[in-house]
């Protein structure tokens, strides 16, 4: 695996930058918990990911949410909420990285974020159900959820939610994947030759 160089250590520190403000302008979507909160702090990290490898979109996500506890804080005391995101944003760029990296089109990024969608839902869906439903219960100090309750929460509102997360994710950087392509590849091929 090839080292980070200062220049990628320098754009990882940007697109951090970038993801924690993006992470800012979160928003709700009516049918779902107030929890539950969109935004596109993704997008910085699969960019950091297609230039300067998996190494750096998953940087990306661990700054920005680093950035984020520490500047905003937590509920629970416990980044509880920002474990889930880290998670999620690594579970939706890693696979959508490696598919496009075999695919290498704009068809390929399709498949990639589709694919990369459905692993973070997924598995989001029943790191909930066993994982942070209980820590969130257990560091607000309100009563268990049951199983039942835990699962339809996890049916019903965690992986709709995601779905729709990762598909506006996609379709967002579609838009700007259009714009960017060129110049990605071409930062990549700048990148493997320093």
């Amino acid at each position: 695996m090839k080292k980070l160089n200062v220049k990628a250590f320098v754009s990882i520190g940007m697109l951090s930058s970038i993801a924690y403000i993006l992470m800012l302008l979160n928003f709700p979507l009516p049918p779902f918990p107030n929890f539950l909160m969109i935004d596109f702090s993704d997008i910085p990290a699969l960019i950091a990911a297609l230039i300067f490898g998996p190494i750096a979109g998953i940087l990306v996500e661990l700054f920005k949410n680093i950035l984020d506890y520490f500047m905003t804080g937590s509920a629970t005391g416990v980044p509880v909420g920002h474990i889930a995101n880290f998670i999620a944003g690594v579970l939706f760029i890693l696979p959508t990285y490696y598919v496009y990296t075999k695919l290498k089109s704009k068809k390929g990024m399709t498949v990639g974020l589709i694919v990369g969608t459905s692993v973070m839902a997924v598995s989001m869906s029943l790191l909930n159900y066993y994982v942070f439903l209980p820590a969130y219960t257990l560091f607000l100090n309100m009563p268990a959820m049951s199983a039942p309750e835990m699962k339809s929460t996890a049916i019903l509102f965690i992986l709709p939610f995601n779905f729709i997360k990762g598909l506006l994710i996609a379709l967002v950087f579609m838009l700007i994947f259009a714009k960017m392509n060129t110049w990605i590849a071409k930062q990549k091929a700048l990148n493997s030759i320093a």
